[in-house]
């Protein structure tokens, strides 16, 4: 046994160990160890089913165990196996043996010591089956299963194919010096498509044997085998690994007192945590260079480039890669190529990890068909969703249901680990397991739209903490159970863990032709790009939002979609860009009955005009379109008219007149509370009194404003006010003092933008600072 897990490559070499190993077993069938040998040998039954001798040793073993309908099924697997492959009968000794087991006339067979005089605390069995091959990545969590203490439960949870049971045996058979009173074994089968999970009574059973006890002197009742396991396993440092376990109730009678039991199951078996105070660690897909490890032993074949494809294509996820290892063995290089584009299809990535009778679809099968009808129905919804995670308000918009409703359901999806919580109220799935759940996707039309009114009126909710609606569109009203957005940093936090689901609806709304609602969505998402400008981010919304505009045939789209996009260009100063998309908005507007548009492109226009130094134009336009707004009665646009103004009058270097109409607008931001504002305006008047030479001026209100930002998390307002501060510091000569808010101030616009302004260089060049 020592030598069982040594690799034998010579065909004369495996032929004499399959000889010799086969001889073992006949000697301990004759010895009467039956029960110990079903475990070994149930595993190389399942390895080669050809081989009838080996088929035939467990069909007597289990015979001999009380187990005769057990032995007539491994024939009749056996039998279905040859014929299927090779269109024949097992051979004469295994059909002979079948006959005489069926009608129940093998001879007895004598145990090998008298009932009286078996020792059972002198018994050790050995009942782990043999290492699973190669384990790659597991170092840690070897290092954590030999740290933990030798009479507890642990509880190894995770995915279907993540490797639960391989980890475990290959652990356990590691460190088996540390159990010198052996090792019980046995496979509960909770998750197993072709059988129900074992009964405990059946287990005991298995065990008991495995520990001297003989099969007559097996108690009857269940509660007296379990008596007797307790009291057989008290004192002995023994190791009982359950694996695959369905549920705490089919495990509790199973775990002895005072010796570690190491069960691994798909379920979290939360009961164990509060009855045996269990210890639970969750096994997640391999890191990749370990996937990739694992790729290039099993496979045998291909570069470490296609290997790390394939290990992205599987997820890194065990059972997949040792799938794809088995399918590109001994294969020619051309073959890897041919294997990554069949997984590289979305529709054939499934298909592709399929090989006989295992597969990851098989498996996410049977974590399926163990879910309640609420938390099926809600895994098939989610198969709709386009956003890569999801949250209880979320899946009670899509499913109409109460919000712990819908955490509850999601809980019971991670605990089947079909999702996993990232975070609070924060859920998402595997590559594979979302490739599966769309196969089962309900039809997706209600799925969509009630997705859509969800992020409409939620982020219509939060971008109205961010900053003052300068449109009309009003969602506010729809009936959407929304998550706390009472301030600023809760509406932030949400733009920012749902940004990448916002974007994948609207896309998603766009290939359904739904193109008046994503031009509509990215009206409301894009007021958080403008407080937190990430170009390829908001572009990507803007291009969506434009296309939808356009498809949509709609005036007011267009123009709506064209500020969006000024306003993108204007924050990346790009005047002239800025100039022709804010025109073109205004040129549809007189088309218009929404007084609010032409006002807002005129605001637009102005500052573009600004940016390209026509200061002039831009103050006469600006100058115009605050009366238009103060006629409207808009306080909001009346405000940002005036602070474009003071910065166009500033640029021009009329100071006095800028410091007059800048101070009207903080004001009217105070008034109104719109912090972000009240930033701008801040850091205006401080520029303002710098140029006018009034330092101390200058400093306090440079200084509110980097205050007032940093509290509210305004990235980019936060590098301005640091770079306002920085020149107000720099011009009354502390340099060092400059030097530091300067650098804090790049630091934080290039969190936003891949470049730094032309004003930031031209601080750094006066620092005698280069910026590379």
């Amino acid at each position: 046994p020592e030598l069982s897990d040594v690799p034998v490559r010579a065909p004369e070499l495996a032929e004499l160990r399959a000889a010799v190993h086969g001889a073992r077993i006949d000697a301990d069938l004759a010895l009467g160890r039956h029960a110990e040998l079903i475990a070994e040998l149930s595993a190389l039954v399942r390895e080669n089913p050809r081989a009838e001798r080996t088929a035939g040793q467990l069909m007597r073993a289990l015979y001999y165990s009380g187990r005769r309908v057990d032995a007539l099924d491994v024939y009749r697997q056996v039998a279905r196996h040859v014929s299927d492959s090779f269109g024949i009968d097992p051979g004469p000794s295994l059909r002979a043996l079948h006959e005489r087991i069926l009608n129940d006339d093998l001879p007895p067979v004598a145990p090998a010591l008298p009932p009286a005089m078996v020792d059972v605390t002198r018994i050790v069995p050995r009942q782990l089956p043999p290492a699973p091959g190669p384990l790659a990545g597991r170092g840690a969590e070897f290092a954590w299963l030999d740290g933990l203490p030798e009479d507890g439960v642990v509880v190894l949870t995770g995915a279907a194919g993540v490797g639960k049971s391989a980890l475990v045996v290959s652990w356990a058979r590691q460190a088996s010096r540390r159990f010198p009173d052996g090792a019980l074994y046995t496979a509960l089968r909770g998750f197993d498509p072709q059988h129900p999970p074992v009964e405990p009574a059946d287990v005991l059973s298995q065990f008991l044997q495995g520990l001297g006890v003989p099969l007559a002197d097996l108690p009857e009742r269940f509660e007296e085998r379990v008596a007797l396991y307790r009291s057989l396993i008290e004192g002995r440092r023994m190791l009982v690994v359950l694996d695959d376990a369905a549920s705490a109730d089919q495990v509790r009678p199973l775990l002895p007192p005072g010796t570690m039991a190491v069960v691994t199951s798909r379920s979290r078996l939360d009961g164990l945590v509060v009855s045996h105070a269990a210890t639970v660690r969750r096994l997640d897909p391999l890191a990749r260079r370990d996937s990739m490890r694992l790729l290039a032993e099993l496979a045998g074949t291909g570069t470490a480039e296609q290997h790390e494809r394939l290990a992205a294509l599987c997820g890194d996820l065990p059972l997949a890669l040792r799938i794809a290892g088995a399918r590109l063995a001994g294969a020619q290089e051309w073959r890897v190529e041919d294997y990554l584009a069949e997984l590289a299809g979305e529709r054939t990535r499934l298909t592709a990890l399929d090989i006989g009778d295992v597969s990851v679809r098989a498996a996410l099968d049977v974590s399926y068909r163990g879910l309640s009808p609420e938390a099926a129905g809600t895994f098939r919804a989610l198969g709709v969703l386009a956003g890569r995670s999801a949250g209880p308000h979320l899946v009670a918009a899509i499913e109409e249901v109460s919000v712990p409703a819908a955490r509850a359901r999601l809980r019971e999806l991670a605990a089947h680990h079909l999702l996993t919580e990232n975070g609070p109220d924060v859920f998402t799935q595997h590559d594979l397991v979302r490739l599966y759940q769309r196969e089962l996707a309900t039809r997706g039309e209600h799925v969509l739209d009630r997705s859509l009114r969800y992020y409409q009126a939620v982020a219509d909710r939060a971008r109205r903490k961010l900053l003052r609606v300068i449109d009309p569109l009003d969602f506010t009203g729809l009936p959407v159970v929304a998550p706390a957005l009472d301030s600023v940093d809760e509406a932030l936090a949400w733009f920012a863990a749902e940004w990448p689901n916002l974007i994948a609806t609207a896309a998603a709304a766009q290939d359904a032709g739904r193109h008046d609602e994503v031009w509509r969505l990215t009206r409301v998402a894009n007021t958080y790009r403008i407080v937190r400008p990430v170009w390829d981010e908001w572009s990507r919304l803007v291009e969506l939002g434009t296309a939808s505009a356009e498809a949509s045939g709609s005036a007011e789209a267009r123009a709506w979609m064209l500020l969006a996009r000024c306003a993108l260009a204007l924050t990346y100063e790009l005047g002239e860009r800025g100039l022709a998309d804010a025109e073109a908005a205004l040129g549809l507007s007189r088309e218009l009955p929404d007084v609010r548009l032409a006002i807002a492109a005129k605001i637009h226009r102005g500052c573009a005009l600004t940016l390209q130094g026509r200061y002039r134009e831009a103050i006469d336009c600006l100058r115009e379109t605050a009366e238009e707004a103060a006629r409207a009665g808009d306080l909001g646009q009346r405000v940002q008219a005036l602070n474009r103004r003071a910065d166009a009058e500033k640029r021009a270097g009329d100071h006095a007149a800028a410091i007059r109409h800048q101070l009207a607008a903080l004001e009217i931001d105070r008034r109104l509370g719109d912090d972000s504002y009240v930033v701008a305006s801040l850091n205006n008047v401080g520029e303002l009194h710098l140029h006018l030479g009034d330092f101390d001026e200058a400093l306090r209100y440079a200084r509110e404003a980097v205050e007032l930002t940093a509290n509210r998390g305004f990235l980019l307002q936060e590098a301005l006010s640091r770079l306002t501060l920085a020149r107000i510091l720099r011009v009354r000569g502390d340099r060092e003092g400059a030097r530091a808010q300067l650098g804090l101030s790049v630091a934080l616009y290039r969190r936003v933008s891949p470049r730094i302004t032309r004003t930031m260089a031209d601080e750094l060049a006066a620092l005698g600072l280069e910026h590379s």
